[in-house]
């Protein structure tokens, strides 16, 4: 193992991997990747792979416009043959009058930014995915260039990129702690040895806070278990994600078929990835509410993984303050992987000096510090 870099980049999913592509198509060729089991183990490996862009907030509408428009590009861009990306929309429905009108705020937000969204009737919502249930759906929207992908595959794309560029990766390499003197990144040990750096990224997913921990940063973020379940594969029958944040669950069918589904938790913080009867459960009854053939499938197994949740569900994107060369890539609120273009690009802007690519303010750690929040996004399921 190499014993110096100019630039570690702790954690291997598709924001580390993003990163380092990003980087090294700049120029700096002198990048690690450490990965504490294999590339994407973490979150990336376990997530729902949807990406949208109907958002509530005008910073992540903005970040996942711009990584929408990546992934449309993204095996010519990075010379990969297929990443499943299937853009066939996200349905998002809505139950009631309050979220009615926070739809009608969502899309007049979502349209001002080029985001083509727009709101549906319950009937109009049905000719889109003709199995959806009606009966208590107050109202949707639609956006017909969202869509699913295949993380494992996309993250690979970045991953042989980055290393035709130069980049280093390793895998099986947990960091025990990170060395910092006089208020400046000095390097970081490992469980195979030290490496000497001045720039550490912590692109550590679900446990972003203890490596900052380990640089003496105190990064306000926790992570929860979130459980999804796939089903045996069938014929084609449903094109778009279906969403519902008051329902609580999303549902897509993948290019092989299979269903994949998942729903919110309100459990306490920890680093467990446990499946449960309860998520199981609870599933069963709302996906067969919703989208009844959908609950005639199947399980073939089920998982969990971890959201690392900020205190305004948007990124943290920065800087630290008070250690000099330690950056922070984490806080996407359960939508890393879904935002992992931009961060890549912004992250090496930051790092690189360069003019970022949109205002950063909203993503800077110190907006935590003493002042109320101003945007807070409440479209996570």
């Amino acid at each position: 193992m190499k014993n110096k870099a100019k630039i570690v980049i702790i954690g291997g999913g598709i924001s580390g991997a993003a990163i380092a592509y990003n980087l090294a198509e700049k120029g700096e060729k002198d990048v690690v990747v450490l990965e504490r089991h294999y590339l994407t183990s973490g979150a990336t490996g376990r997530c729902g792979a949807g990406v949208r862009q109907q958002w509530g907030t005008k910073m992540n509408c903005m970040i996942a416009k711009k990584s929408i428009e990546f992934f449309e590009k993204a095996e010519e861009i990075l010379d990969y043959d297929d990443v499943e990306f299937k853009q066939e929309g996200y349905l998002i429905v809505g139950s009631d009058e309050e979220e009615d009108e926070l739809f009608e705020k969502n899309v007049k937000l979502q349209q001002s930014l080029g985001i083509p969204a727009k709101k549906l009737t319950p009937e109009e919502a049905k000719k889109i995915v003709p199995h959806l249930n009606t009966d208590g759906v107050y109202s949707a929207t639609f956006c017909k260039t969202d869509g699913h992908l295949n993380p494992f595959l996309m993250t690979d794309a970045y991953y042989k990129a980055a290393k035709r560029r130069g980049v280093t990766f390793y895998t099986e390499t947990e960091v025990k702690d990170i060395l910092v003197e006089n208020g400046k990144i000095k390097g970081v040990e490992t469980n195979k040895g030290s490496i000497e750096c001045e720039i550490v990224v912590n692109a550590a997913g679900g446990h972003a806070k203890e490596i900052g921990d380990m640089a003496g940063v105190d990064i306000p973020v926790f992570s929860q278990n979130r459980e999804i379940l796939v089903t045996e594969p069938i014929e084609r029958m449903q094109d778009p994600m279906v969403i519902s944040f008051s329902k609580n669950i999303y549902c897509q069918q993948t290019p092989h078929g299979a269903f994949i589904m998942g729903r919110g938790d309100d459990r306490e913080a920890g680093l467990s990835v446990e499946s449960t009867w309860k998520f199981l459960d609870e599933m069963a009854k709302t996906v067969t509410n919703l989208l009844p053939p959908v609950g005639e499938l199947r399980v073939i197994r089920q998982w969990g993984g971890l959201y690392n949740m900020s205190p305004d569900r948007q990124p943290i994107l920065s800087e630290a303050d008070d250690v000099k060369g330690f950056y922070i890539a984490c806080g996407f609120s359960g939508h890393g992987f879904m935002f992992g273009p931009m961060t890549g690009v912004l992250m090496s802007e930051l790092i690189l000096g360069e003019e970022p690519s949109m205002p950063m303010e909203e993503l800077a750690l110190s907006r935590f510090e003493g002042k109320d929040i101003d945007a807070y996004e409440t479209n996570v399921v």
